[in-house]
């Protein structure tokens, strides 16, 4: 169990470190401090439900259906080109520093609305997180559920510590320069990944 449970962490770790449109949303509600909490208790509570869909065989019903994992995979290269473009448009147009203020301008509603657009719209996470934590979960039989377990900690573990320990690179984001470099980070590695999933790769 114990086997299985460190792979799980491991392997979910790995997925989840790259910079994607969930986490930098994230990392800019812990910059600004503006319903964190929530924020990462959505990203928690969705990485459980779709970890555990591809745990329970959810991945499996893909495989009986090629035409679904076509669609979501050019489904997630137009979005990921879409959400790309949009933060090399920033990168380029905005020049705002960071407003370290408590972030009340911003509706819990608004929040958790772009939490869940972010996670659910993005097709890109179900090839990772239900079709490959779930394929690779079921080659431990009985032990598939530790493996789960592992992947979820690993996420959990990532998402407090993005979300609260944005906040201490506060004085580095005051800068224009920080925010607009981050925005092109995000908006290459995008459209790296559409790339990535319009070749198949």
């Amino acid at each position: 169990m114990t086997t299985a449970l460190v792979a799980g962490f491991a392997l979910s770790l790995s997925l989840i470190l790259a910079i994607g449109a969930q986490n930098a949303f994230v990392l800019r509600q812990g910059l600004r401090r503006a319903h964190v909490g929530a924020v990462v208790a959505v990203c928690c509570l969705s990485e459980a439900i779709l970890i555990f869909s591809g745990v329970a065989g959810f991945g499996a019903i893909a495989t009986r259906a090629p035409w679904a994992i076509e669609a979501m995979r050019w489904g997630g290269a137009g979005f990921l080109v879409i959400y790309g473009l949009r933060s090399l448009r920033a990168a380029w147009t905005e020049t705002g520093a960071l407003d370290t203020g408590n972030g009340a301008e911003q509706s819990l509603r608004t929040a958790l609305g772009t939490t869940l657009v972010l996670t659910w719209a993005n097709p890109h996470v179900y090839l990772d997180t239900v079709g490959l934590i779930g394929a690779v979960a079921a080659t431990y039989g009985t032990e598939r559920w530790a493996f789960g377990s592992g992947a979820l900690a690993a996420s959990v573990l990532f998402f407090v510590a993005l979300g609260y320990g944005a906040r201490l690179l506060a004085p580095v984001f005051a800068r224009p320069a920080a925010w607009r470099a981050l925005d092109g980070i995000v908006g290459v590695t995008m459209l790296a990944l559409a790339v990535k999933l319009g070749l198949g790769a």
